[in-house]
């Protein structure tokens, strides 16, 4: 690697040491940048040929230079011929200006080591590509070493030089003299240029129709420079020292020879004896082998044969040669009107550019790009042309590679991509580039595309013309992909939407919706849902078209998977707007039909999430409520005393007494006649709890609706147990109380379960504030209290809004009055089916009985829906119910027949969950 590095830059040290040495002190190096080595052509291949730039514009040029070490082996009489010899072929070519010529760009300069001037870019000599590559820098570069003529460069080429000499024959009254592959030079364009007028002949009588030239006798002793090629020379130059413009023709038949026959003249010279060679070489010429000429083209083949005769009258002028059938080839054609271009009118023009696509595939890449091209691009400066010239530019740029087309095309479509005027012509332009947006896009730099190629995408949106919106719409969504996420947020959305909102065009408000509905993939969801989806209320007009379009936009953001709408969104904007559009009069039974199927579609979708949403949050109340069940003692208490039976009862129903305030309110007072267990009240209890454990564990469960974790369930069966325990004991603890403090009047306290009449600390009769005393078989439970506070029970009521109904005023009576006989009428008025209220359902269909449904499962009738979690139902507000059957987790159901789809009153008088559940269920079915 380190070798290949170093001979490398050896051979750049060379060059540019060659480059510098040869040019030097010339003039030329003022005002041009001297590049590399490139080509060698001129007479025996002696100028080398420098591509270069111009300091002052920067255009592009080629830097001839002879280096005068070349002839440092002659004498001085010798160099000095060569040297004028030079001179004068380029100050002649310098006077001579065609299309056909090597046009010069600066004059010939000498220096002290060369001589030097500058034409247009060039690419090589017609010698150097026919492969012969004297004087050309070490490496040969591989564009030479591999390029290929082909057979419309070939037939073009010849047709450009036949031009030329009909120029110089006709126009100039000129004999070139030496016109070989050596002068014939290809530009930059891959024209063929004459060069090489060292032994050009005037006319001596320019004016007269028939031309004489004066001709040198050959002089073999004089340096090869100074002689025209030998095996290029019609015979009469050297055999009878005449010259007219049938020779130069003679010169072009040999051409055409070596150009089919790689470069090969006809007949070999030999210089030493050149006499000899040519009496030789006429003879065969007198009677030409069909074996000499069988690599040239059939078509072309007899014109060669007629161009080499002996005789000169038999040879064809070049005006003649212009006009044979072998040059009528459609893309020599072509290439010879793009020539004449300059001098067609608009009219003229129009109609060849509207012809060139049929003819540009039939021509080589190289051609085109390198031939046609530039002669296209030329033309945007006429701005009525434009219209014509860039579909065929944007055909070549197809073709192109992106190198290419950035290099080559890009540069002059940028001042077309913002032309404006003419109107006609600009909305032409704007049609154009937008057929062929997918190839601006690819091959164009980002930055490019961001500061030529969109913005005329956003003039086109604003355009005035129907069709070119409607274009644009319709193509956007194909490069949707290729544009930037920022560009396409915050400048092509907001004029799409502008463009359906502001137009009197049905075609268009509905392609902008068509449009949207497309590119929503290349979006973010929530700008979807913030900037789209708004948008579409404001549609003013209600076309079936336009309806179905906003439908379109919805189902796709509703069904795609990048985007969704959130159920908040569903239920509040999008259902309620569907389905005022639903109903317009406008829309028939299909478009009706494909509304439905999407509404419902979302309905679907909102009651699965909405529903799954609740379940999950039931569940982790259950959870939450097992939790602060399963660790009272985390619960805050705000008195602590010694461990008691009034402790133990604390613990257990949590801190409300008589004592406390109502809501949680905090209590200093403390709890009299606290009395410890003896011994024999220990064992008693501890038969009692183990009696009580053996009657729970035969009592069947309930029916739960839900089930808690498994975690949750151990520790609501250990604990239940414990509580019955605990109440069980409390019957010992009443009968030893026997002195009890005087009740207060207007203190409340929770609801317990009891088997005799609801009695205060005095045994003072409760009421429920809506019947008389209402009371319960007795069982003889008595129980302290203690202030109120967050307990088992109270706990969860208390940090809710909802109001504790469990809560019982105490009435006003004697101490100590006796206990009447259960009064049960108020709980017959609440519980009994005699008169049960008319549902909602009894008025519509009935729902099949026994159906299961979600809204069933989660608010079944108060039995069904009791859970087995903490013996506790939950409420609507997911909180405990207050006093009464189902709040009692110790109450047993069988005490009240109560059918489960009859109505219940709490305490309070607020309506129970299965009345609520059976309203839901009348509403949902």
């Amino acid at each position: 690697m380190e070798s290949m590095l170093n001979k490398l830059k050896s051979t750049v040290t060379k060059v540019t040491a060659d480059v510098t040495s040869a040019v030097m002190g010339n003039p030329v190096t003022r005002e041009f940048e001297v590049g590399r080595h490139i080509a060698s052509g001129g007479p025996g291949l002696c100028w080398r040929i420098y591509n270069g730039t111009k300091k002052s514009t920067k255009q592009e040029v080629a830097v001839f230079v002879f280096d005068k070490k070349m002839i440092d082996k002659y004498q001085k009489f010798d160099k000095d011929q060569i040297i004028d010899s030079l001179k004068r072929g380029v100050q002649q070519l310098t006077r001579l200006r065609h299309p056909r010529l090597l046009t010069v760009q600066h004059p010939l300069e000498e220096s002290r080591d060369c001589l030097a001037f500058c034409t247009e870019p060039v690419f090589a000599s017609l010698a150097n590509v026919l492969g012969q590559w004297d004087n050309l820098p070490s490496p040969v570069p591989n564009d030479i070493k591999e390029y290929k003529l082909y057979d419309v460069e070939t037939k073009y080429g010849l047709l450009q030089i036949s031009e030329g000499l009909s120029f110089l024959h006709s126009g100039v009254k000129m004999v070139h003299g030496n016109l070989c592959p050596e002068n014939i030079i290809l530009n930059k364009s891959g024209a063929w240029k004459i060069m090489g007028f060292d032994f050009s002949i005037s006319s001596n009588n320019p004016s007269d129709a028939e031309p004489k030239y004066t001709s040198k006798e050959w002089e073999p002793n004089l340096p090869p420079l100074c002689l025209p090629n030998p095996e290029y020379l019609a015979p009469e130059y050297i055999l009878s020292v005449s010259c007219d413009a049938a020779s130069d023709m003679y010169s072009l038949g040999v051409v055409m020879h070596a150009v089919f026959s790689e470069g090969k003249p006809v007949f070999q010279v030999n210089k030493h004896d050149i006499f000899k060679s040519f009496s030789r070489q006429l003879d065969q010429l007198s009677s030409i082998s069909p074996a000499v000429l069988n690599k040239i083209p059939e078509e072309v083949r007899e014109h060669v044969k007629m161009l080499l005769s002996v005789t000169p009258n038999v040879r064809p002028d070049a005006d003649q040669m212009t006009k044979i059938p072998f040059f009528d080839d459609v893309g020599a054609v072509t290439l010879q009107y793009f020539d004449s271009l300059f001098q067609r009118d608009n009219l003229q023009k129009s109609q060849f550019f509207k012809g060139l696509p049929k003819v540009l595939p039939k021509l080589p890449k190289r051609v085109v790009v390198y031939r046609i091209l530039p002669a296209l691009t030329s033309e945007f400066v006429n701005p009525d042309m434009v219209p014509f010239v860039l579909p065929n530019v944007l055909l070549i740029a197809e073709e192109c590679t992106k190198e290419e087309y950035t290099r080559l095309i890009l540069p002059d479509l940028t001042p077309v991509f913002k032309q404006q005027e003419p109107i006609q012509a600009s909305n032409m332009i704007l049609l154009i580039f937008l057929q062929k947006m997918d190839l601006l896009l690819t091959k164009t730099p980002p930055e490019d595309i961001k500061n030529s190629v969109l913005p005329m995408v956003y003039r086109a949106l604003e355009a005035p013309s129907v069709q070119i919106q409607e274009l644009c719409l319709n193509i956007i969504p194909t490069f949707a992909n290729l544009i930037e996420y920022p560009s396409m947020k915050n400048s092509l959305i907001p004029r799409i939407k502008s463009a359906c909102l502001q137009t009197s065009s049905l075609a268009v408000r509905v392609n902008s919706l068509v449009c949207l509905g497309k590119i929503l993939e290349y979006l973010d969801k929530w700008f979807v849902i913030d900037e789209i989806l708004p948008f579409l209320q404001q549609i003013p007009s209600r076309e079936p078209a336009v309806l179905m379009g906003i439908l379109g936009i919805y189902k796709c953001t509703f069904s795609h998977k990048k985007l969704g709408i959130p159920k908040e969104h569903l239920a509040t904007k999008t259902l309620p707007h569907l389905v005022s559009l639903s109903i317009d009069n406008n829309l028939n039974l299909n478009q009706f039909n494909s509304f439905m199927v999407v509404i419902r579609d979302m309905l679907s979708r909102m009651e699965a999430e909405h529903k799954t949403k609740l379940e999950q949050l039931h569940v982790m109340q259950e959870q939450q409520r097992s939790l602060n069940i399963s660790n009272p003692g985390s619960q805050s208490e705000e008195t602590k005393s010694p461990p008691n039976s009034g402790n133990q009862i604390d613990d257990i129903f949590g801190s409300t007494g008589v004592n406390g305030k109502e809501n949680g309110s905090s209590s200093t007072s403390s709890q009299p006649n606290r009395m410890s267990l003896t011994l024999e009240e220990k064992q008693r209890l501890a038969k009692e709890q183990e009696q009580a454990a053996k009657l729970r564990s035969q009592q069947p469960l309930a029916p739960q609706s839900i089930k808690p974790a498994a975690t949750a369930n151990a520790q609501t069966k250990d604990l239940t147990s414990s509580l019955l325990n605990n109440m069980t004991s409390l019957n010992s603890l009443s009968l030893a109380n026997t002195a009890q403090p005087a009740p207060v009047q207007g203190t409340t306290m929770p609801a317990f379960p009891s088997t005799g009449p609801m009695v205060g600390s005095m045994g003072a009769p409760m009421s429920n504030g809506f019947n008389p005393t209402m009371g319960f078989q007795t069982g003889g439970l008595g129980m302290g209290m203690r202030p109120a506070g967050p307990s088992l029970y109270g706990g969860m009521a208390t940090t809710t809004s909802t109001p504790n109904f469990g809560v019982l005023t105490q009435n006003q009576g004697p101490t100590g009055q006796t206990s009447k006989a259960p009064d049960m009428s108020a709980l017959d008025s609440l519980f009994t089916p005699s008169k049960p209220k008319v549902p909602l359902n009894q008025m519509g269909p009935q729902s099949t009985p026994g159906s299961n449904t979600p809204w069933l499962s989660q608010f079944g009738s108060g039995q069904n829906s009791q859970t087995q979690m903490q013996g506790v139902p939950v409420a609507m507000g997911g909180v405990p119910a207050g006093f009464g059957m189902q709040a009692n987790p110790f109450f047993s159901p069988q005490n009240f027949s109560q059918p489960a789809g009859a109505p219940s009153m709490n305490q309070a008088g607020v309506k129970q969950s299965a009345s609520v559940n059976n309203d839901l269920k009348d509403l949902f079915g």
